[in-house]
């Protein structure tokens, strides 16, 4: 024996209200076949729009039985709850419930989407149905540009777009005017004659009238149940509809991910503001972790730069124990044999003795103190100096005590400033000595004191000989080779020079441990300023959250009806969370383009350096933005996927 279509036994729903509860459907029997025109009717309260949400899955008993050709519906998950009503039931909702993005052919089309038809069939089959209604000339308009009863039509083809064997109308004439509702019904009775299920909810006796059988209820309780007619229209098998043509299942999971993007997007462009300004957080996070990597970068590689015009790979020896020994000026041990010893070395590429002593320089009119430096003619290797004009003084001035000097650039711009030509070949007097200018070298940064003093150079023999009248060196510069570590340089120059002395008289100053001090601050700072801007990342993050979780409450309707049409926890879930990333990922993109702009900015202003950008932060930027989008795009779209469709489609 066929089970029937619908069998209902000891039903009851009820509700929470404080600490009891309300009880709207009491242990409801029912039975309706297949082909049956079945109307529900009752006064307000009385429980049947409860009954029809039961009906076509929308809701679920608190108690009872509800078995739909023979299958307990209880048993059911959500998805296959959307399942039967994707492909089993129709809906015709009072207020129609059509989504005000789409248009009136796509709004019939979302039940073919969730049930995987093809793109080709689904739209030829909704400009069909629509055909058959009167719609023809109205498939492109949005629901706001349609009348009640229009609006209604395109809800019977949507109804009808799976080839639903059960159409549940729900006061399908309560918000038309009679000439609508009239035509509204006889299209019902056309598709009971054609073999339809037709259930309508109604307070109406008139329009109940209609059906060929009654159902009076009451208080809950089925109080009538009447037929009208005893020819029922032309029977169906059960669940039974309209052949489509479906794609496969990756196709089809491709096909619903581009409804759920192209909705994403209409959303974004209904709420621009709204989007924007969820998107400004994310703009500035990943403009400032773009950023502050390519600040810390650019500063790291001009303070490299910076050390590298000390010289680098120097060490610096001096006499005494520390800068503040006050013993170091009375210690004479450090001496040229040490130099030339030094020189020796495997691992030194260049040395030279330094001497000093300040002193007044004059040419013309015009005078000045300058910082005398007596040095060997490799210093300017070792320190990496380089020529803006004229050379460098060789060994043979360092033998012949020459007095030539090399100047640098503040000292040509203080005594040769409206000179026209070079400086070089002209002879200043430092002190009493007079000295020809042999050439000029590029501005460097100085290891200490002001980069505004002014620096002379001449060999260390002439300083030693005309300016001191002293054999001892105040300093020994040695450039380590590059194969070499320069910590184990050092070790190897201390162990040399201890050895020679017979004591530790003298101290090393390791520029390496300069620029690995500069660079470690230089890291710490960058590393303090990049986890401000993951900060504002999270927080950027968290208003996406809160601006979803607005759409979601905002969007609840949408959800009650795409849930009502069949789509999946899974469909809705995709949708948000789709919106979600998209948000955040366009949000990434200006916030790089940001960041290289501020780059452009920042270089033009000639700052001393510029950012160096890593195509590493970018892209990591750029999936930080997507990694925020799933992570706090999740919450608000796994709330939308689990609300009952019922309770979503009652808050309009």
């Amino acid at each position: 024996m066929t089970a029937p279509l619908i069998a209902l036994s000891g039903l009851r729903r009820e509700f929470s209200a404080g600490e009891g509860a309300i009880t709207v459907l009491k242990d409801i029997d029912l039975i309706i076949e297949a082909g049956e025109m079945v109307a529900i009717v009752g006064a307000s309260g009385s429980g049947k729009s409860t009954l029809m949400n039961i009906l076509g899955g929308l809701d679920r008993p608190s108690a009872g039985s509800y078995r739909i050709s023979g299958r307990e519906t209880a048993s059911l998950d959500a998805d296959e709850l959307a399942e039967l009503r994707r492909e089993h039931f129709g809906f015709i909702f009072q207020r129609y419930h059509l989504l005000s993005e789409l248009t009136a052919i796509e709004n019939v089309e979302v039940p073919a989407i969730y049930a995987g038809q093809t793109p080709h069939d689904r739209e030829d089959r909704a400009a069909s149905l629509l055909g058959r209604l009167g719609m023809t000339d109205r498939t492109g308009h949005r629901p706001g540009q349609l009348s009640g009863g229009q609006q209604q039509r395109v809800s019977i083809a949507r109804a009808l777009m799976n080839g639903a064997n059960v159409i549940l109308a729900d006061e399908p004439t309560g918000a038309l005017d009679t000439h609508s509702g009239e035509e509204v019904l006889r299209i019902l009775e056309e598709l009971h004659a054609n073999g339809k299920t037709v259930i309508i909810v109604t307070h109406d006796m008139t329009v109940a009238a209609r059906a060929r059988r009654i159902i009076e209820i009451s208080d809950g309780q089925v109080v009538s149940d009447r037929k009208m007619c005893d020819v029922p229209g032309r029977k169906a098998d059960p669940l039974t509809g309209v052949a489509t043509t479906q794609t496969g299942s990756w196709s089809g999971m491709l096909d619903r991910f581009r409804e759920a993007f192209r909705m994403a997007l209409r959303a974004m462009m209904a709420h621009r503001l709204r989007t924007f300004l969820t998107m400004l957080g994310i703009i500035i996070g990943i403009a400032s972790v773009v950023c502050v990597v390519a600040l810390g970068e650019g500063s790291r590689q001009k303070v490299l730069s910076n050390i590298s015009s000390l010289g680098t790979n120097t060490l610096e020896i001096f006499p005494g124990k520390d800068f503040g020994d006050m013993r170091s000026g009375k210690i004479r041990t450090l001496v040229v044999s040490d130099a030339d010893a030094l020189a020796r070395q495997p691992y030194v590429a260049a040395v030279t003795p330094t001497v000093s002593t300040s002193s007044t320089v004059r040419f013309g009119s015009k005078e000045a103190n300058a910082l005398v430096n007596g040095v060997g003619e490799q210093y300017f290797k070792a320190k990496g100096a380089t020529l803006a004009d004229g050379r460098f003084f060789d060994a043979d001035g360092l033998r012949t005590r020459a007095q030539d000097v090399v100047i640098d650039e503040n000292t040509r711009k203080t005594l040769f400033a409206g000179l026209n030509g070079s400086p070089v070949g002209r002879v200043i007097l430092v002190g009493t000595v007079p000295c020809r200018v042999v050439g000029v070298i590029q501005p460097q940064q100085g290891g200490f004191g002001s980069s505004e003093n002014l620096s002379l150079y001449l060999p260390y023999t002439t300083v030693q000989t005309r300016f001191l009248g002293d054999s001892s060196l105040r300093s020994i510069t040695v450039r380590v080779s590059d194969d070499t570590s320069t910590d184990l340089a050092e070790q190897a120059v201390a162990q040399f020079l201890t050895r020679r002395h017979g004591t530790k008289d003298f101290f090393i100053l390791n520029t390496d441990d300069i620029r690995q001090a500069i660079t470690s601050t230089t890291q710490t700072m960058t590393l303090l300023i990049a986890a401000i801007a993951v900060i504002s990342l999270v927080v950027g993050g968290i208003g996406v959250m809160n601006i979803m979780l607005v759409s979601v409450s905002e969007r609840i309707n949408e959800i009650g009806v795409r849930m009502a049409v069949g789509a999946r926890q899974s469909d809705i879930l995709q949708q948000f969370l789709i919106e979600a990333v998209l948000v955040c990922l366009i949000g990434g993109l200006f916030g790089i383009g940001f960041a290289l702009g501020f780059g452009m900015i920042f270089s033009a202003l000639d700052s001393g350096f510029s950012l160096v950008y890593s195509m590493t932060s970018i892209i990591a930027a750029f999936l930080c933005s997507s990694l925020i989008g799933v992570v706090f795009g999740y919450l608000p779209a796994r709330n939308a996927s689990r609300l009952e469709p019922v309770a979503a489609l009652s808050r309009d």
